[in-house]
């Protein structure tokens, strides 16, 4: 029976996989999983031997536990989604959690993670998707989270950007941009991502740092959003096979690439969306140690050069959360399902 689950969860982990929910204890869901890269990652690589950490000033900003890993000034995604679906903590990263706090969710995700095992392996140790999986595994066993109750949690998994910041649009000793054209490339990782899950790709083009690197210092990179469009249309084409397929659960997409558009940003609050909001060195991706950073947090989309401020995590939270840009399901009404 277990060995069976395990093997329904690796599919059903292959879009933002978001079971069916419900309402425990006040808690809209009885326990949540996440699993993803940097813009998930809660602390998981404060253990790891690798450059993708930020557990220092000025990471943790507007955080009121200071810098705890979050890749953000303040709070993440899966941390408001987690208020939204009123759990009384924050979920609890891997590397820090017991056994028992399976029965009410963990934080797999790493920074660097990505679906292709070698990506990102030139920042070090990093958790690859394929390990979270194997860590979720490990740690339901040992819990013996009873399989009606899993049934009922939610999964929200982020990943498939370093696939292409750290591997594709990379240098030696990444061959896959060379091996690949951007539609073999999507393909490929669909293929693998039959054993993940389903927040879409955001516009990497328009990060600072892709900014800088492909895009000439003058606005967004066509060619790196160009890249991932398949990927995302691919990835929405699996949600709705899976919803097809999978009669007992439901998917979900949620769509972080349309949405990212000057109009959108500029009715939202925000007036810099192509520079960072903490003080990055020349050739670097992530805030400097204790430098200046920005007064106006909130009208900045960008954190360091790839990841985004609490402000626009909340944006894209409540948005996945009321449905404005997800496709089939809201989280809200995945959570009544």
């Amino acid at each position: 029976m277990a060995e069976a689950m395990f093997k329904t969860l690796s599919l059903v982990f292959a879009a933002t996989a978001i079971a069916t929910a419900e309402a425990a204890l006040g808690q809209r869901v009885p326990c949540y999983f996440v699993f993803g890269d940097s813009v998930f990652d809660n602390g998981n690589n404060n253990v790891l031997n690798t450059s993708a950490k930020v557990n220092y000033s000025p990471y943790g900003n507007d955080f009121a536990r200071g810098p705890t890993g979050r890749f953000s000034n303040g709070r993440n995604i899966p941390d408001i989604i987690a208020e939204q679906m009123r759990f009384s903590d924050y979920i609890p990263s891997f590397t820090g959690a017991s056994p028992e706090q399976a029965h009410t969710g963990i934080n797999y995700a790493s920074g660097g993670g990505g679906i292709r095992e070698e990506t990102s392996q030139h920042l070090g140790e990093i958790i690859s998707f394929k390990k979270q999986i194997k860590n979720h595994r490990s740690m339901i066993m040992t819990a013996k989270v009873p399989e009606e109750k899993l049934n009922k949690c939610l999964y929200t998994i982020n990943i498939g950007s370093n696939d292409y910041l750290n591997n594709y649009f990379m240098p030696a000793p990444y061959m896959t941009n060379k091996r690949f054209s951007f539609d073999e490339y999507a393909d490929s990782l669909i293929r693998r991502a039959r054993k993940l899950a389903v927040f879409g790709v955001s516009k990497l083009g328009c990060t600072p740092r892709m900014i800088a690197s492909h895009g000439g210092g003058n606005g967004c990179a066509a060619e790196v959003n160009k890249a991932v469009e398949p990927f995302n249309k691919n990835l929405k084409a699996l949600v709705y096979e899976f919803n097809r397929n999978f009669a007992d659960a439901k998917f979900t997409f949620v769509d972080l690439f349309s949405g990212q558009t000057p109009f959108a940003f500029f009715m939202l609050g925000f007036r810099v969306t192509d520079k960072s909001c903490c003080t990055v060195k020349p050739g670097e991706e992530l805030c400097a140690t204790n430098e200046p950073v920005c007064p106006a947090r909130r009208r900045y989309v960008y954190w360091d050069n790839v990841h985004s401020t609490e402000a626009a995590n909340m944006v894209v939270a409540k948005a996945a959360f009321t449905g404005l840009i997800t496709s089939p399901y809201s989280l809200s009404r995945l959570a009544r399902l």
